[in-house]
């Protein structure tokens, strides 16, 4: 079936709506007009109107004299109340921020959309270095086999659809990106077995990352708790460091023993 004017405009609007809500993060609690156009190439006239119209919503609250935006309480908890466990009760946030105060590196909540990878919501931490050289933002995607998060999330599929999706990645991965399918099997396995892995960070960066599987999630709705690495000698430091803010934030919530990694990491 043809693809209608009105249903790709419609389909261009909300990408648009979910785009200035992904702009606001800890480096952008607030943004102007002009904040929205530049960040993603949008006209300033309907940018503008769009705006508005998320204010009416009360999704947006405006203030008049700086002319900026906030998102709302309404934004925040949007969905929230249909999701169980750690996602309504506030837990999954608490262990994002918790793993970026004893850090101070990027931390990225990355899922799985069919064949990509995607990052939920990132944290880009205050590491002179990482934040000079990438900035991960929710809604980047990249196919699952090009970074450890995704390897790891293919580990939660059954094995025959792990390698049906291999295959389906392979035939449609660019030259210089097709891989040997048994090597990438044995990764994945690996990746089950510790519900952990170490690799590339990926989504446009050759940076390093640990991820972790995070616990009570099927393989539709799985997702992986990921520390972008400064250097690789902190991988087991890292490791550790996830293990204990899954187990404190999300498994034995209450128990708790924070220790900073701020100078380990």
């Amino acid at each position: 079936m043809a693809v209608t004017r009105s249903t790709a405009n419609k389909a261009k609007i909300a990408r648009r709506v979910v785009e200035v809500l992904e702009f606001f993060d800890e480096d952008h609690p607030e943004a102007t007009v002009m904040d929205i156009v530049r960040r993603y190439d949008r006209p300033q006239s309907s940018t503008s109107e769009l705006l508005s119209s998320l204010v009416e919503l009360g999704l947006l609250q405006k203030d008049p004299f700086a002319r900026s935006y906030r998102p709302t309480v309404r934004a925040a908890l949007l969905g929230a109340t249909s999701q169980q466990g750690a996602v309504r009760d506030g837990r999954l946030i608490q262990l994002l921020d918790r793993l970026l105060s004893q850090t101070g590196l990027p931390v990225l909540l990355v899922s799985k959309i069919g064949l990509d990878a995607q990052i939920v919501t990132a944290r880009q931490g205050s590491n002179p270095r990482l934040r000079r050289a990438a900035a991960w933002r929710g809604g980047m995607r990249e196919p699952l086999t090009h970074g450890a998060a995704g390897l790891l999330l293919l580990s939660t599929l059954a094995e025959g659809k792990r390698e049906a999706a291999l295959r389906r990645l392979n035939a449609e991965a660019d030259a210089a990106d097709k891989f040997v399918t048994a090597e990438v099997m044995r990764q994945i396995a690996e990746c089950g077995r510790t519900g952990l892995a170490l690799g590339l960070a990926g989504f446009g960066t050759r940076e390093l990352m640990v991820a972790m599987l995070l616990p009570g999630q099927d393989e539709d709705a799985a997702l992986a708790a990921c520390i972008v690495m400064d250097k690789p000698d902190q991988y087991e430091a890292l490791a550790r460091c996830l293990r204990e803010a899954v187990d404190n934030s999300l498994v034995n919530p209450g128990t708790d023993n924070v220790k900073s990694l701020a100078t380990a990491a």
